[in-house]
């Protein structure tokens, strides 16, 4: 796997097949970014799971958090890694003692650790290196194009206000919301034989 390079659909279908994420590293101080992806990604529908042994007996956002992945008790199908890279094979080592196995394995900007990956893939799990949910889900879903980011999809429309429920790209409704409809036309002419 190329992993200085990722395709939509490899993304996407990530996206659209994980519903558990363990978020290692996630912090309840509301100005970190671990705190702005845990609770967007909760917002969009994922049952998210605090991992971080230093808020053992506190929560985030109503979920309290775990030590560590062994601790969660039941099966996750993503482990995002909000850690340094040089904290990333202990916690892939453990992932990989958990049964089932975790389907992804995904680092966060600024995260890559070839040979964790390496790991991960030869024990089946797909793997993503240096990219964000958080960012990848609004940008797949066009929610990121509200807030002036280049999302490559050219429209003339603005897209309309967010509202509750609204079906979103990557087929979850979101509770902040928001029409896809330019994504969803420019990804239905894209397969279409010209």
């Amino acid at each position: 796997m190329n992993h200085d390079a990722y395709d939509d659909n490899y993304i996407r279908s990530i996206l659209n097949s994980v519903k558990s994420i363990a978020m290692v590293g996630a912090s309840p101080v509301n100005v970190r970014p671990s705190y702005f992806a845990f609770k967007y990604l909760a917002q969009r529908g994922y049952d998210m799971i605090p991992v971080n042994p230093g808020h053992v007996g506190k929560q985030l956002l109503g979920k309290p958090f775990v030590a560590s992945l062994s601790d969660i008790g039941r099966p996750v199908d993503m482990i995002d890694i909000f850690r340094s890279s040089s904290h990333i094979m202990p916690v892939v080592d453990e992932a990989l003692t958990l049964s089932p196995l975790p389907r992804v394995i995904w680092m966060q900007l600024g995260a890559r650790d070839d040979a964790a990956a390496e790991k991960a893939e030869a024990a089946g799990i797909k793997v993503v290196m240096n990219r964000c949910p958080k960012i990848e889900y609004g940008r797949l879903s066009s929610e990121i194009s509200w807030m002036g980011v280049n999302s490559r999809t050219l429209s003339s429309k603005r897209a309309p206000i967010p509202t509750q429920g609204m079906r979103l790209s990557l087929n979850r409704m979101s509770v902040g919301g928001g029409a896809t409809a330019a994504s969803d036309r420019a990804a239905k002419n894209k397969s279409e034989p010209t």
